[in-house]
Protein backbone atom coordinates (compact mmCIF):
# COMPACT_ATOMS: atom_id res chain seq x y z
CA UNK A 1 0.00 0.00 0.00
CA UNK A 2 1.26 3.44 -0.85
CA UNK A 3 0.03 6.98 -0.28
CA UNK A 4 1.35 10.34 -1.33
CA UNK A 5 2.01 11.24 2.30
CA UNK A 6 5.48 11.95 3.60
CA UNK A 7 6.47 12.82 7.14
CA UNK A 8 9.66 13.99 8.77
CA UNK A 9 10.29 11.93 11.91
CA UNK A 10 12.41 13.85 14.41
CA UNK A 11 13.89 11.96 17.36
CA UNK A 12 15.50 13.20 20.56
CA UNK A 13 18.13 10.50 21.18
CA UNK A 14 18.40 11.37 24.88
CA UNK A 15 14.66 11.37 25.67
CA UNK A 16 13.47 8.79 28.17
CA UNK A 17 17.09 7.77 28.92
CA UNK A 18 17.54 6.55 25.34
CA UNK A 19 14.08 5.03 25.01
CA UNK A 20 13.25 7.37 22.11
CA UNK A 21 15.74 5.66 19.79
CA UNK A 22 14.21 2.26 20.50
CA UNK A 23 10.75 3.68 19.94
CA UNK A 24 11.82 5.22 16.64
CA UNK A 25 13.09 1.87 15.41
CA UNK A 26 9.69 0.35 16.26
CA UNK A 27 7.49 2.96 14.66
CA UNK A 28 9.32 3.64 11.40
CA UNK A 29 8.46 0.19 9.89
CA UNK A 30 4.89 0.54 11.20
CA UNK A 31 4.42 3.89 9.47
CA UNK A 32 6.00 2.69 6.25
CA UNK A 33 3.77 -0.39 6.25
CA UNK A 34 0.83 2.03 6.25
CA UNK A 35 2.17 3.47 3.01
CA UNK A 36 3.64 6.64 4.49
CA UNK A 37 7.01 7.94 3.39
CA UNK A 38 9.24 8.51 6.41
CA UNK A 39 12.20 10.87 6.40
CA UNK A 40 14.14 10.35 9.66
CA UNK A 41 16.02 13.31 11.09
CA UNK A 42 18.06 13.72 14.28
CA UNK A 43 20.12 16.69 15.35
CA UNK A 44 23.37 16.56 17.28
CA UNK A 45 21.94 19.25 19.53
CA UNK A 46 18.74 21.28 19.88
CA UNK A 47 19.85 24.00 17.45
CA UNK A 48 20.64 21.53 14.69
CA UNK A 49 17.41 19.61 15.35
CA UNK A 50 15.40 22.82 14.99
CA UNK A 51 17.19 23.70 11.77
CA UNK A 52 16.42 20.25 10.36
CA UNK A 53 12.80 20.45 11.45
CA UNK A 54 12.33 23.89 9.88
CA UNK A 55 13.96 22.69 6.65
CA UNK A 56 11.60 19.71 6.49
CA UNK A 57 8.57 21.94 7.05
CA UNK A 58 9.78 24.36 4.36
CA UNK A 59 10.28 21.38 2.06
CA UNK A 60 6.57 20.61 2.28
CA UNK A 61 6.31 17.41 4.35
CA UNK A 62 2.74 16.56 5.33
CA UNK A 63 3.64 16.33 9.00
CA UNK A 64 6.46 16.72 11.47
CA UNK A 65 6.31 13.73 13.82
CA UNK A 66 8.22 13.92 17.09
CA UNK A 67 9.60 10.94 19.01
CA UNK A 68 10.43 12.26 22.45
CA UNK A 69 8.98 14.21 25.34
CA UNK A 70 7.59 17.69 25.93
CA UNK A 71 10.98 19.31 25.26
CA UNK A 72 11.03 17.93 21.73
CA UNK A 73 7.38 18.88 21.25
CA UNK A 74 8.34 22.42 22.21
CA UNK A 75 11.10 22.38 19.61
CA UNK A 76 8.66 21.08 17.01
CA UNK A 77 6.23 23.89 17.78
CA UNK A 78 8.87 26.47 16.84
CA UNK A 79 9.19 24.81 13.43
CA UNK A 80 5.54 24.09 12.64
CA UNK A 81 3.32 26.59 14.47
CA UNK A 82 1.15 28.69 12.12
CA UNK A 83 2.70 27.03 9.02
CA UNK A 84 -0.15 24.65 8.22
CA UNK A 85 2.15 21.63 8.65
CA UNK A 86 0.63 19.12 11.05
CA UNK A 87 2.40 17.84 14.15
CA UNK A 88 2.45 14.22 15.29
CA UNK A 89 3.61 12.92 18.66
CA UNK A 90 4.99 9.52 19.60
CA UNK A 91 5.53 9.86 23.36
CA UNK A 92 8.97 8.72 24.51
CA UNK A 93 9.99 11.23 27.16
CA UNK A 94 9.57 11.58 30.89
CA UNK A 95 6.62 13.95 31.31
CA UNK A 96 4.72 13.64 28.01
CA UNK A 97 2.07 16.15 29.06
CA UNK A 98 1.10 17.13 25.52
CA UNK A 99 0.59 13.47 24.62
CA UNK A 100 -1.49 13.15 27.79
CA UNK A 101 -3.68 16.05 26.64
CA UNK A 102 -4.38 14.25 23.37
CA UNK A 103 -5.09 10.85 24.91
CA UNK A 104 -2.09 9.08 23.39
CA UNK A 105 -0.88 5.91 25.08
CA UNK A 106 2.40 6.74 26.72
CA UNK A 107 3.36 3.07 26.88
CA UNK A 108 2.37 1.81 23.41
CA UNK A 109 4.30 3.64 20.67
CA UNK A 110 2.82 1.43 17.94
CA UNK A 111 -0.68 2.54 18.94
CA UNK A 112 0.49 6.15 18.65
CA UNK A 113 1.97 5.41 15.22
CA UNK A 114 -1.30 3.82 14.08
CA UNK A 115 -3.28 6.87 15.21
CA UNK A 116 -0.90 9.18 13.38
CA UNK A 117 -1.05 7.10 10.20
CA UNK A 118 -4.84 6.92 10.24
CA UNK A 119 -5.18 10.63 10.91
CA UNK A 120 -2.75 11.46 8.13
CA UNK A 121 -4.44 9.26 5.53
CA UNK A 122 -7.90 10.59 6.44
CA UNK A 123 -6.58 14.17 6.61
CA UNK A 124 -7.91 14.54 10.15
CA UNK A 125 -6.32 16.82 12.70
CA UNK A 126 -7.27 18.76 15.81
CA UNK A 127 -6.33 22.41 16.05
CA UNK A 128 -4.85 23.57 19.33
CA UNK A 129 -4.12 26.98 20.78
CA UNK A 130 -0.55 27.83 21.70
CA UNK A 131 0.93 30.41 24.02
CA UNK A 132 3.55 32.76 22.60
CA UNK A 133 6.13 34.95 24.30
CA UNK A 134 8.78 36.96 22.42
CA UNK A 135 8.09 34.90 19.30
CA UNK A 136 8.55 31.55 21.07
CA UNK A 137 5.68 29.12 21.53
CA UNK A 138 4.71 26.70 24.27
CA UNK A 139 1.88 24.20 24.64
CA UNK A 140 1.64 23.35 28.34
CA UNK A 141 2.37 25.68 31.27
CA UNK A 142 4.79 28.50 31.99
CA UNK A 143 6.22 28.15 35.51
CA UNK A 144 7.11 31.50 37.06
CA UNK A 145 7.58 31.01 40.79
CA UNK A 146 8.65 28.33 43.26
CA UNK A 147 8.44 25.65 40.55
CA UNK A 148 10.68 27.69 38.24
CA UNK A 149 13.23 28.23 41.03
CA UNK A 150 13.34 24.45 41.59
CA UNK A 151 13.92 23.91 37.86
CA UNK A 152 16.72 26.45 37.85
CA UNK A 153 18.45 24.84 40.84
CA UNK A 154 18.05 21.32 39.42
CA UNK A 155 19.62 22.40 36.13
CA UNK A 156 22.72 23.56 38.03
CA UNK A 157 23.09 20.19 39.80
CA UNK A 158 25.21 17.44 38.29
CA UNK A 159 24.05 14.75 40.71
CA UNK A 160 21.84 12.79 41.04
CA UNK A 161 20.19 12.17 37.68
CA UNK A 162 16.49 11.97 36.87
CA UNK A 163 13.57 12.81 39.13
CA UNK A 164 15.60 12.55 42.35
CA UNK A 165 17.54 15.65 41.34
CA UNK A 166 14.29 17.63 41.25
CA UNK A 167 13.21 16.17 44.58
CA UNK A 168 16.46 17.32 46.21
CA UNK A 169 16.19 20.74 44.56
CA UNK A 170 12.64 21.05 45.93
CA UNK A 171 13.78 20.25 49.45
CA UNK A 172 16.67 22.71 49.17
CA UNK A 173 14.45 25.55 47.96
CA UNK A 174 11.74 24.86 50.55
CA UNK A 175 14.22 25.78 53.29
CA UNK A 176 14.77 29.31 52.04
CA UNK A 177 11.96 30.23 49.62
CA UNK A 178 9.76 33.18 50.57
CA UNK A 179 6.77 34.64 48.71
CA UNK A 180 7.58 36.91 45.79
CA UNK A 181 6.13 40.33 44.92
CA UNK A 182 4.41 39.97 41.54
CA UNK A 183 3.06 42.57 39.18
CA UNK A 184 0.54 41.08 36.73
CA UNK A 185 -1.08 42.73 33.75
CA UNK A 186 -4.23 40.71 33.00
CA UNK A 187 -5.69 41.92 29.69
CA UNK A 188 -4.77 45.45 30.67
CA UNK A 189 -5.77 45.24 34.34
CA UNK A 190 -2.83 45.52 36.76
CA UNK A 191 -2.67 43.31 39.84
CA UNK A 192 0.06 43.53 42.51
CA UNK A 193 0.23 40.51 44.79
CA UNK A 194 2.62 38.44 46.89
CA UNK A 195 2.57 34.78 45.86
CA UNK A 196 4.44 31.49 46.02
CA UNK A 197 4.04 31.04 42.30
CA UNK A 198 2.29 32.23 39.19
CA UNK A 199 1.69 29.76 36.38
CA UNK A 200 0.36 30.55 32.91
CA UNK A 201 -1.45 27.57 31.42
CA UNK A 202 -2.25 26.98 27.79
CA UNK A 203 -3.06 23.42 28.88
CA UNK A 204 -3.81 22.08 32.36
CA UNK A 205 -0.65 20.23 33.38
CA UNK A 206 3.13 20.16 33.32
CA UNK A 207 5.91 18.15 34.92
CA UNK A 208 4.40 14.76 34.13
CA UNK A 209 0.80 15.38 35.21
CA UNK A 210 0.96 18.19 37.78
CA UNK A 211 -2.44 19.78 37.06
CA UNK A 212 -1.53 23.28 38.22
CA UNK A 213 -3.85 24.92 35.66
CA UNK A 214 -6.76 22.53 36.19
CA UNK A 215 -9.60 23.42 33.85
CA UNK A 216 -7.44 25.00 31.15
CA UNK A 217 -8.51 24.05 27.64
CA UNK A 218 -6.40 23.99 24.50
CA UNK A 219 -9.12 25.27 22.18
CA UNK A 220 -10.79 28.18 23.99
CA UNK A 221 -8.57 31.06 22.86
CA UNK A 222 -7.62 31.86 26.47
CA UNK A 223 -4.76 31.42 28.92
CA UNK A 224 -5.35 30.33 32.51
CA UNK A 225 -3.26 32.36 34.95
CA UNK A 226 -2.97 30.57 38.29
CA UNK A 227 -1.80 32.34 41.44
CA UNK A 228 -0.89 30.49 44.63
CA UNK A 229 -0.80 33.09 47.38
CA UNK A 230 1.55 32.75 50.38
CA UNK A 231 1.60 29.39 52.17
CA UNK A 232 3.67 28.07 55.04
CA UNK A 233 6.29 25.50 54.07
CA UNK A 234 4.27 22.77 55.77
CA UNK A 235 1.12 23.80 53.92
CA UNK A 236 3.00 23.91 50.61
CA UNK A 237 4.22 20.34 51.15
CA UNK A 238 0.72 19.25 52.17
CA UNK A 239 -0.87 20.86 49.11
CA UNK A 240 1.64 19.49 46.58
CA UNK A 241 0.04 16.03 46.16
CA UNK A 242 -3.29 17.68 45.33
CA UNK A 243 -1.73 19.02 42.12
CA UNK A 244 -1.83 15.53 40.59
CA UNK A 245 -5.62 15.44 40.94
CA UNK A 246 -6.33 19.12 40.40
CA UNK A 247 -8.03 19.37 43.80
CA UNK A 248 -5.81 22.28 44.88
CA UNK A 249 -8.36 24.56 43.20
CA UNK A 250 -10.41 24.46 46.42
CA UNK A 251 -7.56 25.92 48.50
CA UNK A 252 -8.30 29.44 49.80
CA UNK A 253 -4.90 30.67 48.56
CA UNK A 254 -5.65 29.65 44.95
CA UNK A 255 -6.69 32.17 42.28
CA UNK A 256 -7.42 31.69 38.58
CA UNK A 257 -7.75 34.34 35.87
CA UNK A 258 -8.65 33.62 32.25
CA UNK A 259 -7.13 36.10 29.80
CA UNK A 260 -5.94 36.50 26.24
CA UNK A 261 -2.71 38.21 27.25
CA UNK A 262 -0.72 38.49 30.48
CA UNK A 263 2.51 40.11 31.60
CA UNK A 264 4.20 38.53 34.62
CA UNK A 265 6.91 40.39 36.53
CA UNK A 266 8.80 39.32 39.67
CA UNK A 267 12.43 39.74 40.77
CA UNK A 268 15.00 37.02 40.21
CA UNK A 269 12.79 34.48 38.42
CA UNK A 270 13.53 32.67 35.15
CA UNK A 271 10.41 31.33 33.42
CA UNK A 272 10.21 27.69 32.30
CA UNK A 273 7.66 26.29 29.81
CA UNK A 274 7.25 22.78 28.39
CA UNK A 275 10.13 21.96 30.75
CA UNK A 276 12.45 24.30 28.84
CA UNK A 277 14.25 27.40 30.11
CA UNK A 278 12.65 30.42 28.46
CA UNK A 279 13.69 33.83 29.82
CA UNK A 280 13.93 35.95 32.97
CA UNK A 281 10.79 37.80 34.03
CA UNK A 282 9.14 40.06 33.07
CA UNK A 283 7.48 38.08 30.28
CA UNK A 284 4.42 38.87 28.20
CA UNK A 285 2.46 35.84 27.03
CA UNK A 286 -0.43 35.83 24.57
CA UNK A 287 -2.74 33.09 23.34
CA UNK A 288 -2.55 32.23 19.63
CA UNK A 289 -5.81 30.43 18.81
CA UNK A 290 -5.70 27.31 16.62
CA UNK A 291 -1.97 27.84 16.02
CA UNK A 292 -1.10 24.19 15.34
CA UNK A 293 -2.82 21.20 13.77
CA UNK A 294 -2.06 17.90 15.50
CA UNK A 295 -2.60 14.43 14.06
Amino acid sequence: MSTDREIALLTNPTAGKGRALRVRDEVVPRLRSAGIGVRTIEGRDADEALDLARAAVADGVDALVLVGGDGLVNLGLQAAATTGTALGIVPAGTGNDVARYLGFSRKDPLAAADRIAGSLVREERVHLDLARTSGRYFATVLAAGFDAVVNERANQMTWPRGQMRYNLATVAELRTFTPLPYVLDLDGVERRIDAMLVAVGNGPSFGGGLRIAEGARLDDGLLDVVVIKPLSRIELVRTYPKLFKGTHVDHPQYERHRVRRVTVAAPGIVGYADGERFAPLPMTIECVPAAIGVL
